[in-house]
């Protein structure tokens, strides 16, 4: 390869370096909004804000009432669902204004991060910035986002007609998709970041990718236990209404139907999902250090021990003090945290991606 020759390659790396780093940049701001977006949403279910703003108006509903006439249609709409006649009556309007700034709030930041997304994207693949490998990945994020809002008023449907509150069904897919998006965000974002060291062996690569998993079905867990208010009951830690395998698990009929209907239940496997989670990462730290010691994986995976212990600890405070909304935000910003950790982590065992020029 002559001078000449090089110095084209050399610049060439140099430019997708630099491309890289400005949609890692992007991507590390669609996960700060993702992780307030789903805050905002814990907050709005916690404060029982969900059902207030009865339709949905993806352009017009951007704009939020604007004089007492407007905020008294909008009250009145409120007062026509089971949730207001049935647990709300006698709500009065600056208490119903209350609510409806927490679902507002959600919905705004559902659109605004549709726009951050899909506006510098249109950016960066109009000005030849984006690698061709990166192109399905980020539009199968947009389409899952855009999925995620549709998701999000089947399980507002859900309670404006016969329930007082939406199913638990509906509000725990919600919340998995959020996290979906969550992940492949921060999985993409950590593909293109520079990596300290190469692949991790095999086993470690797998055993990282079921911890991802792991937590994800944890979340999901999480979503029924918020969706059946079952954090509300059993407010003891080891012990769960005096045992510690609590009578009354199969309360209902057909046996099944007690892993998503029951609280008892639901709560119950919420924590034993919570003590395999906790297995799972010290087994990997272990084994990751016996395999590769010293290495950045072996570090990384006890870091993932300490934060999934941190996560329980604050678990176990949101329990017992009966889900105070801080304390249980805290609880589900800390789950992001495992989460967005568990992926960069299973990420970075997979070693650099190599560039294009390369």
């Amino acid at each position: 390869m002559t001078t000449s020759e090089l110095m084209a390659s050399s610049r060439s790396v140099a430019g997708e370096n630099r491309n890289r780093f400005w949609v890692r940049m992007w991507l590390y701001c669609i996960l700060v909004i993702l992780f307030a977006l789903v805050l905002v949403g814990g907050a709005t279910r916690l404060t029982d804000s969900g059902l207030s703003i009865t339709e949905w108006k993806p352009i017009h509903g951007v704009i939020p009432p604007l004089n007492a006439a407007e905020w008294a249609e909008e009250f009145d709409k409120y007062r026509q669902i089971p949730e207001y006649q049935q647990i709300n009556r006698g709500m009065s309007l600056d208490e119903f204004k209350t609510i409806f700034w927490w679902e507002w709030a959600h919905r705004i930041l559902a659109r605004g991060v549709g726009f951050v997304f899909a506006l510098p994207l249109a950016f960066f693949w109009l000005t030849g910035r984006l690698e061709s490998g990166l192109k399905p990945k980020l539009l199968g994020i947009l389409a899952l986002g855009g999925l995620q809002g549709a998701i999000g008023w089947w399980m507002v449907v859900s309670g404006l007609a016969e329930r007082v509150s939406v199913s638990q069904y509906r509000l725990a897919v919600h919340l998995t998709i959020a996290c979906l998006i969550f992940t492949a965000t921060m999985a993409v974002a950590r593909d293109l970041a520079p990596h300290s060291s190469g692949a991790a062996e095999k086993n470690t690569r797998r055993f990282a990718g079921w911890l991802v998993f792991a937590v994800l079905v944890q979340i999901y867990l999480g979503g029924l236990v918020a969706g059946l208010d079952a954090g509300l009951t059993y407010n003891t830690w080891p012990l769960m209404d005096g045992a510690l395998v609590p009578g009354g698990l199969f309360a209902q009929t057909p046996a099944w139907i007690n892993i998503f209907e029951n609280p008892k239940m639901v709560q119950f496997i919420h924590r034993i999902g919570a003590y395999v989670i906790l297995a799972l990462a010290l087994w990997h730290a272990i084994a990751t250090w016996r395999a590769e010691p010293g290495s950045t994986h072996a570090r990384r995976a006890t870091l993932q021990v300490v934060l999934v212990v941190l996560q329980a600890a604050i678990g176990i405070v949101t329990l017992i003090m009966v889900v105070p909304i801080g304390w249980a935000l805290l609880h589900q910003g800390m789950a992001l945290v495992v989460l967005g950790f568990a992926t960069a982590h299973w990420r970075a065992t997979k070693g650099p991606a190599p560039l294009p020029a390369a």
